[in-house]
Formats: C-alpha cells, sequence, structure tokens
C-alpha cells in the first residue's frame, strides 16, 4: 500500500493555515496507518526538499521491517524533531529553520507498506521506496509502488543487454533501474545540447528541470512491463509522478486542490485523512499518468495506451478496508447474492439456523446475507399469511409461528484473540497459528440446528480443515455451513496478490481428485502436454488449458469435493460448503470486474504464461512461484 503528498505552496503556507509545518507529514503518517489493514513485513518512508542549496542534503529516507514499522518511523522521527526544537535548532513554527533542519520537512513525501506474502523474511532494504542517488538532482530518483510484474526475468535480460549490471532482487528494483536508464537518457540529451550551446553551467540544471518530459521518459521505460502496478517516483528537482498499469489492475486514487496532490492505493484514506467527501477523490484511469513539475504546474494524461478495464475485484472481495461507500455495497451485496444456497442448505428451517462470520473481513458481506436471508424470509411470511387470509385459517398462533419465531438469528460465534497472520504467515507454523487466532462463544448454538459462517473466500482449505471447522464444531450444531462470498479460486494471480502456487487450491485439489476418481488421469497428462506448448508460443498467442481441468465437472459437484476434502477427521457434524458464483460477483462489483483468479482470463499475455508455468510446476513437484526469477 502507498501513499504521498506533493505540496503545491512553500511550507510556511501551512503554519499559517494549518498552524504547523508538520501539516504533510503527519497527513502521511495517517495515511499510511489508515491503509494499514493487515500484517505488514515493514515500512518506508521517503522525503525530497525542492531548491535546497548547494552543499545541503535534498533526498532522505528511513525504512523498518520491525512489528510496528509505521509506528516507529515516524516516532523516531518525532523524537528529533522534538530534539531539534528543545535544543533551539529549529525556531518554533519557524518554516524556514524546520525545512532546513528535519529530514521530512520537505514538499514531496512518500510511504509505503511492504506486504510480503511468500512467508520469506523481509529485511530493510527490501522495503520500499527504493532509491538512486546522483549528484544531480534531475538524476536521482525515488519510486515506490504496489505491484505484481510477470516477466522480470525478460526485463533484466533487457537490462543486460544494454551493459547493465542489474541487481538480481525484487520487481521494485528492476522497474527502478529501468526508469532510471531513460531519465539519464533523457538528461543526458538535454544537458549535451546545452553544453554545446555553451549555456553557463549554473543555468543548466533548472533547463534540464523544465525540459525533463516524464511522460516520455516513463512511456519508453515501461514499454515492455507486464502486470498490474501502481507506481510513485519522484526526480530530485522535485518532479513528482504516479502511474497506473494499462489494465488498471491495482488500484489507485489522488486528490487534487490548489495546496496539495495526495495519492492513496484506497479511496477512503484519503477522504478520511484529508476530510474531503467521496466526490472530491478521484481514480487515476488505466493507462494514465498524473505529474507534478517542479514549478507545481500538475498534467494527467495518458503515457500509454489502455487495455481492457480489468480492477482486480480480490481488493474488492478482501483485502481492501470495507468502509469504502462503494466496496461496503459491493461485499453486502455478495453475501445477498448467497441467499439461495444459504436457504437450501437449511432446508428452509429458519428457526434452527445460526448465521455468523468469520475471518473478521467478512463481516460487510455478513450483513448482506443477513438481509438477503430475511427479505426471503419476510416475502414468504407475506405468501402464508395472504393464503391464511383468503383460506379463513388466520390464528394468533399462526402470526407468532410466521413472524415471532422463525426469523434468521444472528450470532457472534468467533472472537478474534489476537493479531496473527494466519494469511501470509510461514507454512510450518500455519497451523499452529491459525489454531490460536480466534476464540469461541460458547452456548450460542444448540445440538439440533445448523451453524452458517460466511467467509469472505477459501482459497487453500487447510486453516478451514485444520483449525475454524474444529473451532466450529465445539458448538455442538448438528451441520456446518460454510460460506464463501467469493466464487472457486482456481488459478494463480500474479499481480499482486498471493495466490501463486496452485496446488495448494482446494478447488484445484478438488478437480484433479474427482479426475483421478473417474479414471481420468490421461486428461491431467493431456493438459500438462498442451501448457508446455504453450510456452513455445509467443507471449501474445498464449492461451489457459488449465480451464480443461474442470471442465468434465459442475461447479456443484467440485464444491461438493471441496466439502469432504475440508472435513476434519471424525468431524462430530456434517460439513458443506457452498461458493459465491462467477454471475453472483459480476452482479455484486459495480464497474469492470478483473476476476482471472476465479475465470482463468487474465488481462495480460504475462498472466497467461503465469498459469501455463503454474501448472507445470505443480505437475513436476516443483515447489516454486511461477512468476519468481
Amino acid at each position: 500500500m502507498s501513499a504521498a503528498i506533493r505540496l503545491l505552496k512553500p511550507i510556511s503556507y501551512y503554519v499559517e493555515k494549518y498552524g504547523s509545518p508538520d501539516w504533510a507529514f503527519n497527513k502521511l503518517f495517517l495515511l499510511m496507518e489508515k491503509q494499514h489493514n493487515r500484517g505488514q513485513d515493514g515500512a518506508g518512508i521517503g522525503c525530497i526538499k525542492l531548491n535546497t542549496p548547494l552543499g545541503e542534503p535534498y533526498i532522505f529516507r528511513a525504512r523498518d521491517t520491525s512489528a510496528s514499522a509505521i509506528t516507529n518511523i515516524f516516532s523516531t522521527q518525532q523524537k528529533h524533531l522534538r530534539k531539534m526544537r528543545d535544543e533551539g535548532i529549529i525556531r518554533g513554527l519557524d518554516a524556514e529553520s524546520y525545512k532546513r533542519h528535519f529530514n521530512f520537512g520537505g514538499e514531496v513525501l512518500m510511504g509505503h507498506l511492504l506486504y510480503g506474502a511468500s512467508g520469506t523474511q523481509y529485511d530493510e532494504g527490501s522495503c520500499h521506496p527504493y532509491m538512486r542517488r546522483t549528484n544531480w538532482t534531475t538524476r536521482t530518483l525515488m519510486l515506490q509502488g504496489d505491484m505484481g510484474i510477470t516477466n522480470l526475468p525478460e526485463l533484466h535480460q533487457k537490462l543486460i543487454s544494454r551493459g547493465q549490471h542489474p541487481v538480481f532482487g525484487t520487481d521494485i528494483q528492476t522497474l527502478l533501474e529501468e526508469v532510471g536508464y531513460y531519465l539519464d537518457e533523457a538528461h543526458t540529451d538535454i544537458y549535451r545540447n546545452l553544453r554545446d550551446k555553451n549555456v553557463d553551467g549554473r543555468e543548466i540544471p533548472d533547463i534540464i528541470s523544465a525540459e525533463l518530459d516524464l511522460y516520455d521518459i516513463i512511456a519508453k521505460a515501461s514499454k515492455d512491463w507486464d502486470g498490474g502496478y501502481s507506481l510513485m517516483g519522484a526526480v530530485g528537482n522535485g518532479d513528482f509522478f504516479c502511474l497506473r498499469d494499462p489494465h488498471g489492475i491495482r488500484h489507485c486514487h489522488y486528490i487534487l486542490t490548489d495546496e496539495y496532490l495526495a495519492v492513496a492505493s484506497e479511496r477512503v484514506p484519503l477522504m478520511s485523512v484529508m476530510e474531503v467527501e467521496e466526490s472530491d477523490v478521484k481514480e487515476l484511469p488505466a493507462g494514465n499518468m498524473i505529474v507534478v513539475k517542479y514549478d507545481g504546474q500538475v498534467t494527467v494524461k495518458e503515457y500509454t495506451k489502455p487495455g481492457k478495464f480489468a480492477p482486480c475485484c480480490f481488493e474488492d472481495v478482501y483485502t481492501s478496508r470495507g468502509n469504502d461507500p462503494v466496496i461496503y455495497r459491493e461485499r453486502k451485496a455478495l453475501g445477498s447474492n448467497l441467499t439461495e444456497k444459504v436457504v437450501a442448505s437449511l432446508d428452509g428451517n429458519f428457526s434452527k439456523a445460526a448465521i455468523t462470520f468469520i475471518p473478521n473481513t467478512a463481516e460487510v458481506s455478513y450483513y448482506g446475507l443477513l438481509e438477503g436471508l430475511r427479505a426471503y424470509r419476510r416475502n414468504k411470511v407475506t405468501e402464508a399469511m395472504i393464503k391464511a387470509y383468503k383460506d379463513g385459517t388466520m390464528s394468533e398462533e399462526l402470526i407468532n409461528e410466521l413472524i415471532l419465531r422463525r426469523w434468521p438469528r444472528a450470532e457472534k460465534i468467533a472472537h478474534k484473540d489476537i493479531k496473527l497472520r494466519t494469511f501470509i504467515s510461514e507454512e510450518s507454523s500455519r497451523k499452529q497459528l491459525a489454531a490460536m487466532v480466534y476464540d469461541l462463544t460458547y452456548g450460542a448454538v444448540g445440538n439440533d440446528e445448523v451453524l452458517v459462517a460466511i467467509d469472505d473466500s477459501i482459497v487453500r482449505g487447510t486453516t478451514l480443515k485444520m483449525s475454524l471447522l474444529r473451532l466450529l464444531a465445539r458448538t455442538n450444531a448438528r451441520k456446518i455451513v460454510i460460506a464463501s462470498s467469493a466464487p472457486q479460486v482456481r488459478y494463480p494471480d500474479c499481480y499482486g496478490i498471493d495466490m501463486s502456487e496452485m496446488g495448494k487450491f482446494i478447488a484445484f485439489q478438488a478437480a484433479i481428485t474427482l479426475l483421478k476418481k473417474r479414471g481420468m488421469y490421461t486428461h491431467i497428462i493431456d493438459v500438462y502436454e498442451e501448457c508446455r506448448r504453450q510456452l513455445t508460443l509467443p507471449p501474445e498467442q498464449r492461451s489457459n488449458p488449465v480451464k480443461k481441468i474442470y471442465e468434465p465437472f459442475t461447479d456443484d459437484e467440485i464444491t461438493a469435493e471441496v466439502s469432504r476434502m475440508v472435513t476434519p477427521d471424525n468431524s462430530p457434524c456434517t460439513i458443506q460448503v457452498i461458493y459465491q458464483s462467477l454471475d453472483g460477483l459480476h452482479d455484486a462489483i459495480e464497474g469492470a470486474c478483473g476476476d482471472w483468479y476465479f475465470s482463468g482470463d487474465y488481462p495480460t499475455p504475462g498472466g497467461f504464461t503465469t498459469v501455463n508455468k503454474a501448472f507445470i510446476n505443480w505437475f513436476e513437484s516443483r515447489d516454486k512461484r511461477e512468476y519468481q526469477l
């Protein structure tokens, strides 16, 4: 998750209006905290000061990988700030001494939260923003972003073919080097032209700043990028830019006023922190970039041709906070769209059912499901009462039975006890962690009742089987229904969400099990051979043969097998899993819906390359993320 603030006025303006030179620094902290939705492996902030006197530092960075990385970073800087004020180095609210002596007292502020999804322990060097220092402000570069790049090996070979020596590390490092290369090219061309015209060297930096075309630089640098990304960057002279990938896979929002530009991955943090209305927050269009030049001029336009709009819907379903007005409506609709399937699982007996949610991220969908169930029940009651009225059988007993006793009952069954990261923790300790995350409300469900628990998604199924279902079984319900507000996760993601190793998907495991049960192992081999053939084709011609794994079965058949697979050994009750349909997902999501992990329809060639490699790795028993180096 990323955030940035580019001030469009001198620091003294914010002292006069808001009573503090720390206004932007404090806002950046809040933007980062408001996007701190789950466990993090680290965080980092960066700053660039405009018009710094020659010989004085102008670019700064702080990073941290502790459990409280954001708090540690900002509290450390605040301590430095208080000390300098106590010692008189910074004179009260004086903007000039604040900017000169406080490292993060500049006009460009950037912050990033790193969410490691692979289970690897990240060090400080892995935290954004990444930075490249030179003795030219117009060649110095800082970059951060939310991304998943599918073709890193090819991009590295491109760097090597130029004679460069790239660092084979993270995707952000690769993009930094690529942007840096074209920044250097543009800078050198301008410099040599000015030098050949005998322009005074002291005037050259300002002329280069004016002539640098970030749209052209990014267009050239991003020409071969394949993936989903939202990048924020700044040149040492104060030029700031933010861009979104051509398909709009990763989300990006901004506010532009005459005082500042504020950018964040999510919309609501901008609304809350900057205290604006929803209409004030704009979504950066796919393939577009917003640029603030060193002198404060702002433009928003395309840096590349946009493709089919495919914003990642898993951010709506799971990763983003549910208080976004659009996401809130979507998640409620996802829950409501499960109504018919949940009713069927209850055999229509609402009086013997309790509805709950697990984990906490499923809470909004839970409210939607309750509304859907109550609307369904209300219609049934209306029909029964009309019939009783017409038949002359209306009675007080009937009214009590229809209205007072048979509404769906909502219960809080599972309580999240401590903040442990079960979704992205190390595989070896996942079971132990998952077993301790939740505690139970005892005595809330009868042994003759059905307990329905809505979940936001079921990816692996391991947490369900090894922890949650064992926990929920202790309610002594006669049946447990797990209702996933998302469809079956069938294919890997390579654009940012950690759903990469195909063999760990419970829906995939179920389909493979069914193929083997029906003596169709040759079908698996045929798909493997086709995946290998796909990789011999040019990337833009590749498709997804893994879809054939699921073709012999209905969704209900795969779901039934999932139910069997996640049922714990010696389970005291029946377990049934319910999934959202793909149509139900599309009905709930407002606007375009990037759904490749459910449908297998990827927006970029790299996605199809990923799914083919993922299946090959699974078939050959190689434990590797298919888009890794």
